[in-house]
């Protein structure tokens, strides 16, 4: 264990690594306090996943890591000045104040009243406030800084390599009863909406009462379950690996994780259109057990397909006038 702890702070400094053995603590922390949900709450299964995805990330991302660290220690390393510098202290200052509130008020409900969705909701927004302002505040002092923009501080580039290990959490950590029973009814009354909608395009009879759409072979009654909020949280926590690991660019972060939303909500109202489809032709009970199962499995899939697809098109380099010979070159 020394020769690592030898061999790691020959990398980045010591006040570092120890900043980062801390947010493994308070990760280990979030983990057994979300495993209660990630076993109850089908919807959260995925967050078994997280941990491993978090290691893995930091592991493929240690060179960059190591990189910045030094770039932080170096001379002549950006700081943010004037009064861009006031701000950075302003946020690490909130951040810190909130992080702390909030991860106490979440261990205090949680040692009274047990697991409960706010309580790890609040000790997922403590530990968020908390983690990033520690890594910037340990990050490698430089002996002689220069004076630059607060998105150009050197210490704000190194703690960027850590958001997604940071805010990934957020994704796995139930969200209060509230605001979730809000979303599965919103959720659920579009894909109802438009499966209706489809099926009178086409000329199809069908008739909505509420969450039952009446077919003529039988009523087929959309669970909750149908709503899609499943595959919209697994869909999500797979976009932000795949644009924290295969992507650079920030517009292109947000532009995968949009399309996973996106993607998720379409095919599951593909979904629900298939199995009403089903049941509109063979009856209402042919659609439960296997039909069902295999239909809610392949949204997954084609969602995870389809961010796969477009992961070289957000990568795609276009270079505008190559190969052109300028005028004045000669053979």
């Amino acid at each position: 264990m020394s020769a690592l702890w030898k061999k790691l702070s020959a990398e980045v400094s010591s006040p570092f690594l120890a900043a980062l053995l801390l947010c493994a603590g308070f990760w280990g922390f979030v983990a057994w306090d979300q495993s209660h949900w990630w076993r109850v709450k089908a919807d959260y299964s995925f967050g078994w996943l997280v941990p491993a995805f978090v290691v893995f990330a930091i592991y493929d991302r240690w060179p960059r890591i190591v990189a910045a660290a030094a770039a932080c220690a170096a001379g002549g390393s950006p700081r943010a000045a004037g009064w861009q510098k006031w701000v950075l202290r302003l946020l690490v200052g909130i951040s810190l104040t909130l992080g702390a509130g909030f991860f106490l008020l979440g261990a205090f409900y949680r040692a009274g009243a047990g697991t409960s969705q706010p309580g790890t909701l609040a000790i997922t927004l403590g530990m968020i406030g908390l983690l990033l302002p520690l890594l910037l505040m340990n990050a490698p002092e430089s002996p002689a800084p220069s004076s630059g923009s607060l998105w150009g501080d050197a210490r704000v580039k190194l703690a960027a390599w850590f958001l997604f290990p940071v805010l990934v959490w957020l994704v796995s950590a139930p969200m209060v009863s509230a605001v979730e029973q809000q979303l599965n009814l919103f959720l659920l009354r579009k894909v109802v909406t438009v499966v209706a909608f489809v099926f009178d395009l086409l000329g199809l009879p069908i008739e909505q009462q509420g969450n039952v759409l009446v077919l003529p072979t039988g009523s087929v009654g959309v669970a909750d379950a149908c709503s899609g909020i499943r595959s919209l949280t697994a869909c999500l926590f797979a976009g932000s690996f795949l644009s924290a690991v295969f992507l650079d660019k920030l517009w292109k972060k947000i532009t995968l994780v949009g399309a996973a939303m996106g993607l998720a909500f379409l095919t599951n109202l593909g979904r629900s259109l298939f199995l009403t489809a089903w049941a509109y032709r063979n009856g209402p009970s042919t659609i439960e057990g296997t039909v069902h199962d295999v239909a809610g499995y392949a949204v997954l899939g084609l969602t995870v397909v389809g961010l796969l697809c477009l992961l070289p098109l957000l990568n795609l380099k276009i270079s505008f006038g190559a190969g052109r010979v300028p005028p004045d070159a000669t053979a």
